[in-house]
């Protein structure tokens, strides 16, 4: 059956491991540094123009926010990374929320977000290492495939996988603006729902 990606509620902010959710619902978990367009390319998935709030700024997803989508599944939008702005304090409790949360939560499938255009960061190549280590299916979405030459694309995929050592990793070329990719996203996501829970 069909996943119905427009029936989906927010559920809940999760600002610290105790608020986390553990049932037996499969769980597709979203990262990506903070001005990537996550939360573009998880509307664009949705069919709904702001349904995960876009920020006027970087750095304003500091939360761990659960979505539940057609009553089958959660999308789970983790907090951007990386913006220079952040506190050092609130760095510290995003890292320490983050080692928490990938110790312990197992997931469906991992939806990592990069920019198709620049060499993946240092952060994101931790979060790649984050990932890896749970040995749960991963897929990385390089966003922003509009803002690229089609001259350029292959290089900028080949940079992508050897910077992030995530091997045979599907990287799919995305953009939130036109919808490029969404169409092969989604029958991963479906497939994901249907293999099983993430508890």
């Amino acid at each position: 059956m069909a996943l119905k990606l427009q029936n989906a509620e927010f559920i809940k902010s999760a600002a610290s491991p105790d608020a986390l959710i553990y049932d037996d619902l499969p769980r597709i978990v979203f990262s990506g540094k903070s001005n990537v367009g996550k939360s573009s390319v998880i509307n664009r998935v949705l069919g709904r123009s702001n349904f995960a709030r876009v920020g006027s700024r970087p750095g304003k997803t500091v939360h761990v926010n659960y979505f539940k989508i057609d009553g089958r599944a959660y999308f789970i939008d983790l907090p951007g990374y990386g913006y220079a702005s952040v506190s050092r304090s609130e760095k510290a409790r995003w890292s320490a929320l983050m080692e928490y949360f990938f110790e312990n939560t197992a997931f469906s499938l991992g939806v990592m977000i990069v920019d198709c255009r620049h060499k993946p960061t240092a952060d994101d190549v931790t979060m790649a290492a984050w990932f890896r280590d749970t040995a749960s299916p991963v897929v990385v979405i390089a966003n922003k495939r509009d803002k690229v030459k089609n001259s350029a694309l292959e290089g900028n995929i080949e940079t992508i996988r050897e910077t992030l050592g995530l091997g045979a990793t599907e990287i799919i070329p995305f953009s939130a603006e036109t919808g490029e990719g969404k169409t092969r996203l989604i029958s991963l996501l479906e497939e994901a729902v249907r293999g099983g829970a993430g508890a």
